[in-house]
């Protein structure tokens, strides 16, 4: 019997709005805030699973 490696991803995503005078201004912002667990995804954003 051969060993096979199976590769599972779940994909979360949430749409996050912030004020910024750019758009990589808006990102920096979201990063940080990511970075700080300001936002944390969670089950109620799952998007998908991939099985490989």
């Amino acid at each position: 019997m051969e060993t096979f490696k199976i590769e599972i991803q779940e994909f979360l995503s949430r749409i996050i709005e912030v004020e910024a005078n750019s758009k990589d201004e808006a990102i920096a912002k979201v990063r940080e805030l990511y970075s700080l667990e300001e936002i944390i995804l969670d089950s109620e954003d799952y998007v998908t699973t991939e099985i490989n």
